[in-house]
């Protein structure tokens, strides 16, 4: 079998069968990869900007539906609540990120005081941006009056056991921060995309680098068509293989019938040789032997008249017994 395979025709061949594979596979990987290609993807729900208040509410922890959701507030920022939280990576680079304590307006808790209930502003953790040290932070100017935003709302971080740093705290965790700013705060953060107070844009300028904050990638539904056709192309580049085997098997058949009668035509050519077509030693000899049994009947005829000649001879069918 294997000597057939190594004939030029079948190695040809199976060069041939393999480029017509390539060409099967490839066309399998392209369909597999547009099975979760169907067309330009759609804007995230959580990329339309919402109001904050309608998203959260105070004292409620963070939905993960509502995670990500790019929303809006307007309120102040507190003076006295910049903190820095430490180990904040930005393209690669170790550093810090600003952060401070915006009061949400139309958000309140009630807090018990010696005559009553009050109402107090609620705060939000916003983070302004990115600064590679401390020192950098410090030449960052504070923002004061009325202000708005728009951000991605984001879950608090939990609290990491660190040695404290003035000014400076591990995690971004409003559990801690409530004890820090001693206001109620959001369970979430905000990090900023724009920030606006009084009317004018307040862009990040240097050493404050903007923290950008990719919504999270959507699953796109499987085409289980494209992956049908995906796994039709692969079992076509194997039949191509078994196409090929079976036409070499059917040549080495072929070869060993072709063997099989060589060696029947090459044994019957003695007996041909000694005798003509058709014919046998066997009943040549049983007539000899028969020729020779039985004498010609011109032979018997002259035995007899020579023994009537003789005398005192008597004819076989004259004698008989005496009386």
């Amino acid at each position: 079998m294997l000597k057939t395979a190594l004939k030029p025709r079948w190695i040809l061949t199976l060069i041939l069968v393999m480029a017509l594979a390539a060409v099967f596979v490839l066309l399998s990987q392209w369909q597999f990869s547009n099975s979760r290609q169907q067309g330009p993807e759609a804007p995230a729900a959580t990329e339309t900007v919402r109001p904050l208040t309608g998203v959260i509410t105070p004292g409620s922890p963070l939905r993960g539906t509502a995670a990500d959701q790019m929303v809006s507030a307007e309120g102040q920022f507190l003076p006295g609540t910049r903190l820095l939280v430490r180990e904040r990576l930005q393209d690669g680079r170790e550093g810090l990120w600003l952060i401070s304590a915006f009061a949400v307006d139309g958000a309140a808790a009630s807090t018990a005081e010696a005559g009553g209930e009050a109402q107090e502003p609620v705060v939000i953790p916003v983070v302004h941006g990115w600064v590679p040290d401390a020192d950098a932070a410090a030449r960052v100017p504070e923002l004061a009056g009325p202000a708005a935003l728009t951000g991605r709302l984001l879950p608090a971080e939990g609290p990491v056991a660190a040695d404290p740093v003035e000014g400076q705290v591990a995690a971004l965790a409003t559990a801690e921060l409530v004890n820090v700013w001693d206001r109620p705060s959001y369970a979430a953060f905000i990090a900023s995309a724009t920030i606006t107070v009084d009317g004018e844009a307040v862009p990040a300028a240097a050493p404050l680098e903007a923290v950008e904050v990719a919504p999270q990638p959507q699953e796109r539904p499987v085409n289980w068509l494209n992956i049908f056709y995906a796994v039709e192309w692969v079992v076509f580049a194997g039949f191509a293989f078994f196409l090929w085997w079976r036409l070499v098997a059917d040549d080495y058949r072929r070869s060993l019938e072709d063997d099989e009668d060589g060696v029947g035509d090459q044994g019957e050519a003695p007996a041909a040789a000694g005798t003509p077509a058709g014919t046998s030693g066997t009943r040549h000899d049983i007539d000899h032997d028969t020729a020779s049994d039985e004498p010609p009947a011109a032979a018997r005829a002259e035995a007899d008249d020579d023994g009537a000649a003789r005398p005192g001879a008597t004819h076989p069918t004259e004698a008989g017994p005496r009386e």
